[in-house]
């Protein structure tokens, strides 16, 4: 029984696979038909069904929806209605063929322009950006590229200010995205300069564009509040195991949700006690003490804790059909509710995993930590980062500005499995 759940486990996550790298479909809308699959999954172990076929998709639809007809279905219901007949189509020919669902890449760049911007996106792919990054650059140029075959400019040589201007004035995005779009035109128009497509470097003549608004400062917990969290937890059952070590990533080392929930046993380097991963916000490899009280927390839940899985990734859902976290919001629910559980007073203040790393980063400034480890350890691109990220007025920043090589390993040897405990 146990290999055949994991069969459709391993099925769930080829046709994920599939979505994003065949029909480049989007990070969230595969994550939303993968939600569904688990749901199948969930539907057939409750039912002791354990091989699928299309006859158990239909009377999961009947159960889900009372009828699986498919102009009946509302908006939302029919996103578990595609979902049925993607994993059906994939088990029988590991294709999707479907044609309800166009995609919208890939994107298709033709003409001597769109030859040039492919050129662009691979030379972008040696710097191994994020996909959100990489994704963003390729939606603008597509975007530029429409703009041009109907102004009726088809060589790149033609591609001037004037145009460039006019076609940021006449694309309607919102804030956010026009930030995004003159990112890519400035990286892009210095490309064309650098590989002599165009005799003139229009990137620095392109308005930069700035968001003002900015976000709340983070809410902050002092040391007594996070160790009452932290022992609050009761891990007498597997579910309260694996809570304890998200917690743990959270308050000691400052993880980010989306890097907890991705945390794979590669990651995990014992013979050196430490973390190493790259960051899936930022792109940035971090490297971090593996805590004492975190390995062992980690120990107890993989032999006491953890659902039997071939799943690479060390976190898993509690319930069959056991997987990884499709969200990172899962993460932040479980801090949310073990906040709730250890009456800590959260009035006025956001009560996540957030809020657990801006504490670890105030802690350590109050320290008089200088101001690159604290970087170093909140894995941030630079110093100019963290002190955003902090706020730090003129008087903290003049005992941070001493410049100090890199972190040590010696800096991770510290009493008490935490940073400064």
């Amino acid at each position: 029984m146990q290999k055949k759940i994991l069969k459709f486990n391993l099925l769930i996550i080829n046709a994920k696979k599939y979505l994003r790298k065949e029909l480049h479909y989007s990070f969230s809308t595969a994550q939303t038909y993968t939600f569904v699959w688990k749901q199948l999954g969930k539907f057939m172990f409750d039912n002791g069904h354990y091989d699928y076929n299309d006859s158990i998709g239909e009377k999961f639809l009947r159960f889900k929806f009372g009828e699986s007809k498919w102009d009946n279905l509302k908006r939302d219901q029919r996103t578990f209605f595609n979902g049925i007949k993607m994993i059906g189509d994939f088990q029988k020919t590991n294709k999707i063929n479907f044609p309800e669902k166009k995609s919208k890449y890939p994107l298709k760049f033709e003409g001597d322009i769109g030859t040039i911007m492919l050129e662009f996106l691979k030379d972008k792919e040696k710097s191994n950006p994020s996909r959100c990054t990489y994704n963003s650059y390729q939606r603008s140029l597509f975007t530029l590229s429409a703009y041009c075959n109907k102004k009726g400019v088809i060589k790149i040589e033609n591609i001037d200010l004037a145009l460039i201007l006019n076609f940021i004035q006449d694309v309607k995005l919102e804030k956010t995205a026009i930030s995004i779009l003159i990112t890519a035109l400035r990286s892009f128009t210095k490309f064309l300069y650098d590989k002599n497509y165009i005799n003139y470097n229009y990137s620095k003549k392109i308005p930069s564009y700035k968001l003002v608004n900015q976000p709340k400062l983070p809410s902050n917990y002092s040391e007594d509040e996070i160790e009452k969290l932290i022992n609050s937890i009761n891990r007498a059952s597997s579910i309260g195991k694996r809570n304890y070590v998200i917690v743990l990533l959270a308050a000691r080392l400052g993880l980010r949700a989306s890097d907890i929930s991705r945390l794979r046993f590669e990651h995990l380097q014992w013979e050196t006690n430490r973390i190493i991963f790259q960051q899936h916000k930022t792109g940035k490899q971090l490297i971090l003490p593996l805590l004492s009280d975190i390995g062992n927390a980690i120990i107890d839940y993989l032999k006491h804790g953890r659902p039997i899985s071939e799943e690479p990734y060390i976190l898993l859902t509690a319930r069959p059909p056991y997987g990884r976290f499709t969200t990172s919001n899962v993460v932040t629910h479980v801090v949310q509710r073990a906040m709730y559980k250890a009456r800590i007073n959260t009035s006025g203040r956001r009560y996540g995993p957030h809020s657990l790393r801006h504490s670890l980063g105030l802690r350590l400034l109050e320290k008089n930590t200088v101001l690159p480890v604290i970087s170093e350890v909140l894995g941030h691109k630079d110093t100019k980062s963290t002190r955003y990220y902090l706020r730090i007025d003129l008087k903290s920043l003049q005992q941070c500005i001493l410049d100090v090589p890199k972190v040590t390993e010696g800096f991770y040897n510290q009493e008490g499995g935490k940073f400064y405990g």
